[in-house]
């Protein structure tokens, strides 16, 4: 998977450009089956992980003369990437600031500001030299053991905080989710960097009115909101005089701030709703052919002999300096031809 994955994102940058091959990832239908082409399960969580980590491993050695960078990973190595990305930025004599907050911003968006019961496990940063970015990150939710996927692209993000995403992909959505980037919430975002610039005692004399089974905001699924698990009072006075000294302008300084966590944002949306009229919209922000074979041997097990000759024949197309780029594309695109005309036609439909 490592070698083939190379050897494809070799081609696409290429053939178009390290940025097309930014777009590419970040579109979860081409991600998807760019996993199966490498001979991963379809249906799997894993994939995820793996693309990313065979992607990362593929381009270590040719990531400056390529012009892409990939950091960060699963677990642990997520909480690399900003050391990963001022590694690179240090090689490419440019500043890795604006990156790193990248980063940063849409991590704490989709664990933070995006309540939909899936915890990031997973956060994959790939960039150019010319500072363009994507984010490929995942999130497992115990209740139901399925995963989410995020996709971000930096020419598609007008603001971090107004529906940022280019795709959130899964399985189950759910009519309980607290999406605070959501664009109908955006009152709620405004009302709530406003409350986190009052005294604390505002915020927490309006949660303090919230009854136990108040019908305001039932976001979790065990049914009613209950504060003394949802709003974490104990913890949630030291915070908001951290943000009251802090006085964030906007919400986007507030996610900004250190210790500011789902609780503190839900905290702050209730009270929103109690102080300045803004009510959250729950809305769950998810919308959404095999070649080698995969490795839980569906459609067939992987054919490592035809896995390797691919392999060899894209390495060879793109390595040869004999042959002209344009011929390259030529022979490709008559490869492609003749692969078609080879496939047998689907069978015809009975009445």
């Amino acid at each position: 998977m490592v070698r083939l994955s190379r050897e494809i994102i070799l081609y696409l940058a290429s053939e178009y450009s390290t940025r097309e091959v930014l777009r590419r990832l970040s579109d979860p239908f081409w991600f998807q089956a760019f996993g199966c082409v490498l001979g991963f399960d379809w249906h799997s969580s894993g994939v995820t992980t793996t693309v990313c980590g065979a992607v990362k491993e593929g381009l270590r050695e040719v990531d400056r003369d390529l012009g892409l960078f990939v950091a960060g990973g699963k677990g642990r190595t997520s909480r690399k990437t900003p050391q990963e990305i001022e590694d690179a930025c240090d090689r490419l004599g440019r500043d890795a600031a604006p990156l790193v907050y990248a980063s940063r911003t849409a991590a704490k968006v989709d664990s933070a500001a995006v309540q939909d019961g899936y915890q990031l496990y997973h956060h994959v940063f790939f960039f150019t030299a010319k500072g363009d970015w994507c984010v490929v990150q995942q999130g497992m939710c115990d209740e139901n053991g399925m995963a989410r996927r995020y996709h971000w692209l930096s020419e598609h993000v007008a603001s971090f905080v107004d529906e940022p995403h280019d795709a959130v992909c899964c399985d189950a959505r759910a009519d309980d989710t607290l999406d605070l980037v959501a664009h109908e919430n955006e009152r709620v975002r405004d009302a709530s960097a406003t409350l986190a610039r009052e005294k604390p005692a505002v915020t927490l004399d309006a949660l303090a009115r919230l009854a136990p089974d108040a019908p305001v905001l039932r976001m979790p699924r065990r049914h009613a909101l209950l504060p003394e698990l949802d709003v974490a009072s104990n913890y949630l006075e030291k915070i908001l005089i951290k943000t009251y000294e802090r006085a964030p302008e906007n919400f986007e300084s507030l996610l900004g701030i250190d210790g500011v966590g789902p609780k503190t944002l839900r905290a702050l949306a209730l009270a929103s709703e109690l102080v300045h009229g803004a009510a959250a919209t729950l809305r769950d922000p998810a919308r959404f052919a095999f070649a080698h074979g995969g490795k839980d041997g569906i459609p067939f097990p992987v054919d490592k002999i035809t896995y390797d000759k691919t392999i060899e024949i894209l390495n060879r197309a793109i390595n040869r300096s004999a042959i002209d780029r344009s011929d390259k594309v030529h022979a490709f695109r008559r490869l492609a031809s003749l692969a078609s005309s080879r496939r047998p036609s689907p069978p015809e439909s009975r009445p």
